[in-house]
């Protein structure tokens, strides 16, 4: 297990360089000159001598290569570099947003498992009755729906007509509701699907026909013995889900100007932040990675029978 987990984390060097690369070649390819957005967003003139001042004061007169250089020099000494926008340190601008990111994406989380659960268990313990035929429509109504036309039916509804919940910014409870409903009703419409097929793929399994031939009560069975084996797969994409909620769900968060990474980030593209936008993405590259690590070791919890085992492989 120790060995596993070094070279997984040795393994995220190269993951990382290669993402930075990708990432600082993208941005210099977007059209527009940064000094030129940032100084009409400050509302100054860019004339061809303050264009300039931007452009050596910010280094981007530098070829490519070389700015990329002087970044990752700073980026080893755990220098992420300031915001061209704000002057302030990125670092500081990323993890003040990240706990809002980290608030929604655990709400968001709790609305899906509340859904999720209870319907993916009932879809499949009660196979082709009414309320498995309820439970496929509407998660195929949640799979179809684009959070964003979700995220304005709802406040339109909720907030608009009904004077619910607030629409807009980080406050209350009561805050969380509308943006964490949309992003988890259209995880709920997956893991509904997702949960019904593993559950129906492990109650055909000849080890439940043995534990009903033994007599062992029908909760028994489904708690210790169907679900525990079933949610290996959910489990699977919930790591790739969490990751992406805590990327930040850059539609849901600027629809409900809720000031997470991902709104940071639509502003920071808009503005060709640089160091801002390399940033995130290294955030986000860092905490993909080391989800599906931890994804990976909570197999053997579920199921004693994996064992990581030689070639980074699972071994029964």
């Amino acid at each position: 297990m120790i060995l596993y987990l070094l070279k997984r984390l040795f393994y995220l060097i190269p993951v990382m360089f290669g993402v930075s690369i990708i990432t600082f070649a993208l941005i210099n390819l977007a059209p527009g000159d940064p000094a030129e957005i940032l100084l009409r967003s400050s509302g100054v003139e860019p004339t061809l001598e303050a264009v300039e001042a931007m452009r050596e004061e910010f280094g981007l007169n530098n070829s490519v290569y070389m700015q990329y250089f002087h970044w990752l020099v700073k980026v080893l000494q755990l220098d992420l570099g300031n915001s061209f926008r704000t002057g302030q340190p990125v670092a500081l601008e990323v993890l003040s947003r990240f706990p809002a990111t980290l608030e929604l994406t655990l709400a968001a989380l709790f609305f899906m498992l509340l859904l999720a659960v209870p319907s993916g268990i009932c879809a499949a313990l009660y196979k082709n009755a009414w309320i498995d035929h309820f439970s496929r429509l509407v998660a195929l109504f949640g799979a179809s729906m684009p959070a964003f036309w979700l995220g304005l039916l709802l406040i339109y509804i909720l907030a608009v007509k009904l004077h619910l919940f607030p629409v807009m910014g980080r406050g209350g409870w009561s805050h969380l509701v509308l943006p964490s409903a949309t992003l988890g009703f259209g995880l709920a419409a997956t893991y509904t699907r997702l949960l019904r097929s593993s559950m129906l793929d492990v109650l055909g399994q000849d080890f439940i026909k043995v534990a009903r031939a033994k007599g062992l009560q029908e909760k028994l069975i489904i708690s210790r013995h169907a679900m525990r084996n079933a949610l290996l797969p959910v489990v699977t994409v919930f790591g790739m889900s969490f990751g992406h909620l805590l990327g930040g769900t850059a539609i849901v968060e600027t629809i409900f100007a809720w000031p997470g990474v991902g709104r940071l980030c639509v502003d920071s593209i808009f503005n060709r932040d640089y160091p801002v936008i390399q940033a995130y993405v290294l955030l986000m590259a860092l905490v993909f990675v080391l989800v599906n690590l931890i994804v990976d070791i909570s197999y053997v919890f579920l199921d004693p029978r994996i064992r990581l085992g030689k070639g980074d492989r699972y071994e029964r």
